[in-house]
């Protein structure tokens, strides 16, 4: 948990975590908190426990973000009680596997309403308030390398992040210049659940070496991510899609022509072979 950040002029915004009472959305609300802002969390369960950073703790508001109705009156409520928003961070998400060709219809509608049209709700909600503010404000949906390629076993769910993708892009064309609009696209992280989306100790080593920066991502890694994006620095930025993968997943067929002994003859082989 930090205690402390860099000045990046957040002090004293008023901000919304989506699904900040565990995993990445509770390193960012603990984060954010840590820079001075005033923090509120939903969640549909109250947690054991709330966001801190040194002395001071997130407020937490009873919410299912797929109802529309509860949705947009989290937001009033926090907005009311400070007088404004600042920022919202969509980060409530997420989905089990599920094989597209046996997934019922509820549990699809379920995981496109979770992670494309509860940020729609929230983000709608958010501009009623930041637009009728001087300062403006930001909305930053944290996505998922799962909208920007296959997602084999999550096809409901890479979908509906790809929709987020596209989303923050046209809201960021309409919402201009009282809100900016961003995306953190999510690649491989390390959070509690690690072992269940990744396997064994040594098979997220395994992954983690075939990274650039051979590591597993953290809370922290999108954390800071979420700071720049909310920050002045950024205050020229929108409708941007930050990538926060540690370089990117290396392509498979690299991979298998590697282990081909046919095909390492020609990938040692470094003769020139363009004509001109």
């Amino acid at each position: 948990m930090p205690t402390s950040v860099p000045d990046l002029g957040l002090s004293g915004k008023i901000v919304i975590v989506t699904g900040g009472t565990r995993g990445l959305g509770r390193v960012i609300a603990e984060t954010l908190l840590a820079a001075g802002c005033e923090v509120a969390i939903c969640g549909r369960n109250e947690p054991t426990t709330l966001p801190r950073a040194g002395d001071r703790s997130s407020s937490f508001h009873r919410c299912d973000v797929r109802d529309p109705q509860q949705a947009s009156g989290f937001v009033d409520a926090v907005a009311r009680q400070y007088g404004r928003l600042d920022i919202l961070v969509n980060n409530a998400g997420g989905s089990p596997q599920a094989e597209a060709a046996t997934a019922s219809p509820r549990f699809s509608e379920a995981i496109v309403a979770l992670n494309l049209l509860a940020p729609v709700h929230l983000s709608q909600a958010a501009f009623r308030w930041m637009t009728a503010q001087e300062a403006g404000g930001c909305i930053i949906n944290i996505a998922s390398i799962a909208g920007t390629r296959p997602s084999p076993g999550t096809a409901a769910y890479g979908a509906a992040k790809a929709g987020l993708l596209s989303l923050t892009q046209s809201l960021a064309q309409e919402w201009g210049p009282k809100v900016r609009v961003n995306a953190v696209v999510v690649g491989l992280v390390h959070t509690e659940l690690a072992e269940a989306t990744y396997g064994s100790a040594g098979s997220q080593a395994a992954i983690a070496a075939t990274l650039p920066l051979k590591r597993l991502g953290n809370g922290q890694d999108v954390a800071a991510a979420v700071c720049y994006l909310a920050s002045p620095l950024a205050a020229y930025v929108s409708g941007a899609r930050l990538a926060v993968d540690g370089g990117g997943e290396r392509p498979l067929f690299l991979e298998l022509l590697a282990r081909s002994p046919v095909a390492r003859p020609l990938l040692q082989d470094s003769t020139p072979y363009m004509d001109f």
